[in-house]
């Protein structure tokens, strides 16, 4: 079982990168926002999944053990495969699919493309208890490092985004980061992009 690789990226697409290790490329499935946030020649370490199946191997990444272990949890409900699974995390957060689960609300998971509302239902419903409480004091894991926060925040805003918007965004991507990620001012404001997509003016007071 692979549960963790790192190494130097060869190739950065979509949703996968390939990572080399020990002269050999590995193609891992990621989410967009890890994909975006990768570039050619950059160490890139990850928690993975391997998904063993009759014509292939099918190797998952993710950034934090959180995302991976909700990851293993949706495997686990009915009618979601690992793409689907994929899916719901590129489009929510840990946090966010807890909240969901945690209010009974099916809605979030009825977004996600691919997944219908009987398996969305299925989701809330197999997921109950399973997850950790809603973090409503997470945003302690960017209190820890206010400094760090400020600085990507400020980035953001130089390069095109309202302080609110930059502030909020940040906030978001710390809530589910690593703690060394937190403490990164480069490694922070990487990640937040990657969930903001290119900068972009917007308009005065937005």
């Amino acid at each position: 079982m692979i549960s963790s690789l790192r190494g130097r990226v060869l190739h950065a697409d979509v949703d996968s990168v390939v990572v080399e290790m020990g002269g050999f490329g590995l193609s891992v499935a990621v989410t967009p926002q890890v994909a975006r946030a990768c570039h050619v020649g950059d160490e890139l370490q990850l928690h993975t999944s391997l998904i063993v199946r009759e014509d292939a191997l099918l190797l998952f990444g993710f950034r934090t053990r959180e995302e991976l272990a909700v990851f293993s949890l949706l495997l686990g409900v009915t009618g979601v495969g690992p793409k689907s699974a994929l899916g719901v995390l590129s489009a929510l957060t840990v946090g966010q699919i807890a909240d969901a689960v945690a209010a009974d609300d099916d809605a979030p998971f009825r977004r996600v493309s691919g997944i219908g509302p009987k398996t969305a239902k299925l989701i809330v419903v197999q997921l109950a208890g399973k997850l950790a409480a809603p973090r409503a004091a997470s945003s302690a894991g960017v209190d820890a490092s206010p400094a760090v926060s400020a600085q990507v925040t400020q980035a953001l805003v130089g390069l095109g985004w309202s302080e609110r918007t930059a502030a909020e965004a940040v906030a978001s991507v710390a809530d589910d980061a690593s703690a060394a990620d937190r403490a990164s001012v480069q490694a922070l404001l990487r990640l937040t992009l990657a969930m903001l997509g290119p900068a972009r003016k917007e308009p005065a007071g937005g």
